[in-house]
C-alpha cells in the first residue's frame, strides 16, 4: 500500500506499516521506573559529588608568605 496513493489510512494500518509493537501504559511505566532505579547510583543531581570531582567548587588559592 502506498500512502500517496491513499490519503485515508486507519491506525490499524499505520500500525501494520510501522510494525509498531503496543504495549501496555502499565509496563512502560514499569519499565520507566526501574531504568531510573538502575540509573539512579549515577546521577549526580542524587548523589553526592566529591569535592574532588566537582567542577565548580571554589579554587583553592596557593600562597607562599
Amino acid at each position: 500500500m502506498s500512502l500517496s496513493c491513499n490519503t485515508t489510512v486507519s491506525i490499524t494500518d499505520l500500525h501494520s506499516l510501522l510494525e509498531c509493537k503496543l504495549v501496555k501504559f502499565s509496563q512502560v511505566a514499569a519499565d520507566l521506573k526501574q531504568f531510573c532505579l538502575y540509573k539512579v547510583q549515577h546521577n549526580p543531581l542524587l548523589t553526592r559529588v566529591t569535592s574532588s570531582r566537582n567542577p565548580f567548587r571554589p579554587q583553592k588559592v596557593c600562597s607562599f608568605w
